[in-house]
C-alpha cells in the first residue's frame, strides 16, 4: 500500500475552492494526473454515483472507474476506483474553512500487488502531483 497526502491554504472561501473542485469542465486545469474523463465527469454528484477518469501517474496512462464513497458539498468528498493491474486507490478531498482562506488537504491511497513493487517512487511521484494540483487550484480561485 501506498499512501500519500498534500494541504494547502487557498485565500478563497470553501464554497469557492469546492465549486472549482467538482466543476469537471476546468478538472484538467488544476490536477495534474488528471487527462480526460472518457464518458464525462460525474453527471449527478452523490454517493454511490460513478465516473470514469483518465490518469497519468509515474509516466503511465490508466483508466480508473470512481465510485463516490463519501460527499459532505464544500467540505469533503471520497471518492474510490478501481485502476489497471488490479490496483484500487482512494482519494479524499477536505476542505475546512480558515476564516476567509481554506485549509485544502488531500489524502490518496493506492492498493494492489503491483503497488508493492513501486510503491517509494509511486508516493513520491503522486505526492509531487498533489503538491503542485493544490498549487494549481489555488491560483485557480484566489
Amino acid at each position: 500500500m501506498a499512501e500519500v497526502s498534500a494541504e494547502a491554504r487557498i485565500e478563497a472561501p470553501a464554497e469557492k475552492v469546492w465549486a472549482q473542485l467538482v466543476d469537471w469542465s476546468a478538472h484538467g486545469e488544476w490536477n495534474t494526473t488528471h487527462t480526460g474523463f472518457p464518458k464525462g465527469g460525474p453527471q449527478t454528484l452523490a454517493v454511490g454515483g460513478t465516473f470514469q477518469e483518465n490518469l497519468k501517474l509515474m509516466g503511465f496512462p490508466a483508466e480508473v472507474e470512481w465510485t463516490i464513497a463519501e460527499l459532505e458539498p464544500a467540505r469533503v468528498l471520497t471518492i474510490r476506483g478501481k485502476g489497471p493491474m488490479a490496483v484500487d486507490l482512494a482519494t479524499r478531498y477536505t476542505l475546512t474553512p480558515d476564516g476567509t482562506a481554506t485549509t485544502v488537504r488531500i489524502d490518496g491511497e493506492f492498493t494492489g500487488a503491483a503497488v508493492s513493487l513501486m510503491a517509494g517512487k509511486l508516493k513520491d511521484s503522486a505526492t509531487a502531483a498533489l503538491n503542485e494540483s493544490l498549487r494549481k487550484l489555488g491560483g485557480l480561485v484566489a
